[in-house]
């Protein structure tokens, strides 16, 4: 297949332009820059250690079931174990409300906390000795994530060499002519349908260095792309309907059916997906209008370096068999992974593994020698090494939380806040907690399996359904994963080449509107 684009050079003469004026203005203003990601990380984890320092220790004992005694182990405060038998009366007498059911059917896999057994302890201050060693050890725990990261780049890097990736994109980009924007629609929404269904978030870092150079091409600049895939997976999680690690794990602790608030739960995914469609449509037709009307015009020149260096527009790019069995091959790798996550609860070690034979494929299938194939996978994964580091970097920022053990404290904190309010004002303050303790506890599963015995069952205290607990939840959490610094935004900016501070300008105000709109839904959830 050919594919010419020489009906389009004064497009990319403008573009060229504007790149041009860019260059000039970077050099034209002199002003102190936004820190690096790896400079807020640190700030942050500087911040997180200060806080094991002022915020009281403290934990809750915990239930676990056992699957292989069919017994509950009851975890101490003081990290001891006892076992117990499983059956109702034992979790009334712990004031957990969770049918017993779902631990024997492992919709309830991780420890519950036991409502009423908070205890504050002996303080575990974080010392400077334990915040170097936080992102070494948030390294090694983040090890099957930054596998499949540097895998990628490996792949990626070969089949621009081969010329492969330019075919694709020029293909695209001539298909796509006059209506670019349906190219956002479409991710867009596949990746809010992957995010509410089962949690698509991580594994979208695999899409950014092949959907990238298409919406450059397309005439859009990098935030859109960003928010093609980052936004679309935020919203879906935010608005989870199915999403097995957060909704449903919620639910089953809850002690409630999936199937209450399920409506709630769709229509607030359609509404919030509209809105953010609608936002960065008009970000994007300013853009188009003036490129300089773009958040991010600075950085522009340098993306598009990094991202279309492999593309002449001017250049005529043909398929051959080659380059078509390889994209097919890459693009069938996505199809099995998403299968593997969905059907069979893949983790990063078997996707690393299914994008690790991939590389073989795609290295055997591309004609390269074997020094030059070699050479050239080892170059893709090391330039994604900064974002690897970053993925460390902030796993770290937990660890210092979960030694120092004061989740706990906000979680107690925050049920006794929620007690004494009633109806909407419950909701809303349980929703804002959330995204406040989202923060400390970034595992969904985690957040939910440990808070909701705790939570739920003030809803019955107040006269709300526990299912707007749920939902709180879900909105809360998911709102502030549009910017904490401890989720994957940072590692998507670094990716890319962005600055956080262009970002937060970027998606505040939508983040504020979604946040109204999430309050609204939560407001005729309670009242009906």
């Amino acid at each position: 297949m050919v594919n010419d684009r020489k009906n389009i050079p004064q497009e990319e003469n403008v573009v060229k332009m504007q790149d041009n004026k860019s260059r000039e203005k970077i050099k034209e203003k002199k002003k102190l820059s936004f820190p690096t990601a790896f400079t807020v990380l640190f700030i942050i984890l500087f911040l997180a250690s200060i806080l094991t320092y002022t915020v009281p220790a403290g934990s809750f004992e915990r239930l676990q079931y056992d699957p292989e005694t069919s017994q509950f182990t009851k975890i101490g405060i003081d990290g001891s174990e006892s076992k117990l038998e499983a059956n109702e009366e034992v979790l009334q007498e712990h004031n957990i409300s969770i049918p017993l059911q779902n631990f024997k059917d492992g919709k309830v896999l991780k420890p519950v906390a036991i409502p009423g057994t908070y205890q504050k302890l002996e303080q575990r201050s974080q010392n400077f000795i334990e915040v170097l060693k936080a992102p070494i050890q948030g390294v090694a725990e983040s090890i099957g994530i930054i596998t499949f990261v540097l895998i990628l780049g490996g792949i990626i890097e070969v089949l621009n060499k081969t010329g492969a990736f330019a075919a694709g994109v020029a293909a695209l980009s001539k298909r796509t002519k006059g209506r670019e924007f349906l190219l956002v629609t479409i991710i867009m929404s596949l990746v809010s349908l992957g995010g509410t269904t089962f949690g698509f978030a991580e594994e979208t870092i695999a899409f950014y260095p092949i959907l990238m150079p298409i919406f450059l091409a397309s005439g859009f600049d990098a935030l859109v792309c960003i928010s093609g895939i980052f936004l679309g997976s935020a919203i879906g999680t935010m608005f989870s309907t199915v999403n097995p690690f957060s909704v449903v794990i919620a639910s089953n602790a809850a002690g409630i059916s999936l199937a209450e608030s399920l409506p709630y739960k769709i229509i607030g995914l359609i509404g919030a997906t509209l809105i953010a469609l609608v936002y960065v449509y008009r970000y994007a037709k300013r853009v188009k209008e003036d490129p300089n009307n773009s958040l991010v015009a600075e950085e522009m020149p340098a993306i598009r370096e990094k991202f279309l260096e492999n593309y002449n527009v001017d250049e005529v790019h043909t398929f051959n068999w080659r380059k078509s069995i390889s994209l097919v091959i890459f693009a069938l790798a996505f199809l099995v992974m998403i299968w593997g996550v969905v059907v069979h609860g893949w983790m990063f070690e078997e996707m690393s593994a299914l994008f690790l034979f991939v590389a073989l494929l795609i290295m055997i299938l591309s004609g390269l020698s074997e020094k030059e194939v070699v050479g050239t996978f080892l170059t893709g994964a090391s330039s994604l090494v900064s974002v690897a580091l970053i993925i460390g970097v902030a796993r770290g920022i937990n660890i210092i939380l979960d030694n120092g053990m004061v989740s706990d404290t906000f979680l107690n904190g925050s049920s006794v806040i929620i007690s004494k309010m009633n109806g909407f004002a419950f909701a809303v303050v349980q929703m804002i907690l959330y995204s406040f303790l989202g923060i400390f506890i970034p595992s969904s599963s985690g957040l939910a399996s440990l808070s909701m015995p705790i939570i739920a069952p003030l809803a019955d205290v107040v006269n709300v359904g526990r299912d707007v607990v749920v939902s709180a939840y879900n909105y809360g959490q998911g709102l502030m994963a549009f910017i904490t610094p401890t989720g994957l935004i940072l590692a998507t900016l670094e990716l890319v080449g962005i600055s956080y501070d262009k970002w937060l300008k970027f998606v505040l105000p939508l983040m504020i509107i979604i946040g109204i709109f999430a309050i609204i839904m939560l407001g005729i959830q309670v009242a009906f």
